[in-house]
């Protein structure tokens, strides 16, 4: 598995109070989250006026795929115009997820048979077939409204 994570560094001029700098910021995390569903919270500079930090990440099977998204998203926002860009950076990580580790998960059929929600102790449960009869709403899906 593949995760990407960006850095982008703003300067928000003519903003004159931390109103008008949240304004832009949150224009443009809800057109980079749109555009490239992507992850994009503020990071840094939550409490000055005219400066802001944002964090993208992406996730996928492919490092150049997730690279190239988060680089568009980066290139998006300065297209945008709303803010001076800084600073931007983009790294990426992979994790070491293989198939064969999947056989050890608790979820494997194996070892499906032991949970409590199978066949051999579903009788035991209150919403069996035979007991759905007697729920209150079950009366009135007959009835037209």
């Amino acid at each position: 598995m593949i995760v990407g994570a960006a850095a982008l560094e703003l300067h928000v001029h003519g903003s004159r109070s931390l109103k008008q700098k949240r304004g832009v910021v949150r224009s443009i995390v809800r057109r980079l989250r749109n555009r490239f569903n992507v992850s994009v919270a503020e990071v840094g500079g939550q409490d000055t006026w005219q400066h802001a930090v944002l964090g993208l990440s992406a996730a996928g099977a492919e490092a150049p795929i997730v690279r190239r998204v988060l680089e568009q998203a980066l290139a998006y926002a300065e297209d945008l115009h709303l803010a001076e860009i800084i600073f931007t950076d983009v790294e990426i990580l992979e994790l070491p997820w293989r198939e064969s580790e999947a056989e050890d998960l608790p979820w494997r059929e194996s070892e499906a048979e032991d949970l409590p929600w199978r066949e051999s102790e579903a009788e035991d449960l209150p919403w069996r077939e035979s007991e759905a009869e007697d729920l209150p709403w079950r009366e009135s899906e007959g009835e037209e409204r």
